[in-house]
């Protein structure tokens, strides 16, 4: 075709939209922020803490309220929004007060808050930790530690990883072998306890189980080992 006029303008053909032909309507996915306003109504749970006497006399309740994010879609989300500790013990208020305030900031906040396990567990008390419910707690903030991460796990925010049933075979075999050795050298004593009192502690599951064994340091209850 022979153009004899000045091109003034153009359009690009497009094939005809029917009227009626669905339009597919774009998600809009709340996330975790935090200029995110509070709602009326939280979804809360309350964990009790009971530590030895000598510790602290009274026990500690640790409620922790979830916010549900886009409910009742499939992107439907659980996550923390705020936490509260309780207690008759004053000589723990301030810093009570301290890490509420704190933690409940990093929830606000979003992303990743799993980090703040890991980091309250790492806490240890100057005076030795203690020995509670056949567990072994660095400090009363590496429990609460515990506890966030229990909640974590309920929640979703945590996957927790499980042995399979060869590592379990494998870990049960290896204590069969720790406790006869130690029956044998000690004369017919009671092997596990034998073994388990030059055990040292696992920095992963907070139990007195980790042996040297084939050369590598090895948790006979975790089964987390150096040597991978």
């Amino acid at each position: 075709m022979k153009i004899n006029k000045k091109i003034v303008g153009y359009a690009v053909n497009t094939p005809d939209v029917q009227a009626d032909a669905p339009v597919a309507a774009k998600a809009d996915v709340i996330q975790m922020h935090e200029t995110l306003k509070r709602p009326e109504m939280l979804v809360g749970s309350t964990y009790k803490l009971k530590v030895p006497e000598h510790v602290s006399p009274h026990a500690m309740y640790i409620t922790i309220n979830d916010i549900i994010l886009n409910e009742g879609t499939e992107h439907e989300l659980r996550r923390p929004f705020e936490v509260f500790i309780n207690s008759k013990n004053l000589d723990h208020h301030q810093w009570i007060v301290a890490l509420t305030r704190i933690m409940s900031a990093v929830f606000r906040k979003g992303g990743d808050v799993t980090f703040l396990v890991e980091e309250l567990r790492s806490v240890f008390d100057p005076r030795g930790g203690y020995w509670n419910k056949g567990s072994y707690m660095p400090s009363i903030i590496a429990e609460i530690g515990e506890i966030i991460e229990r909640h974590l796990t309920i929640i979703g925010m945590i996957q927790k990883t499980e042995l399979d049933e060869h590592q379990k075979k494998l870990i049960e075999e290896k204590k069969a072998e720790l406790q006869a050795e130690a029956e044998s050298s000690t004369g017919g004593a009671d092997g596990e306890q034998a073994w388990m009192a030059n055990a040292t502690m696992c920095v992963k599951c907070n139990q007195k189980s980790v042996v040297v064994r084939d050369g590598c340091q090895t948790c006979m209850n975790c089964g987390d080992s150096k040597c991978g």
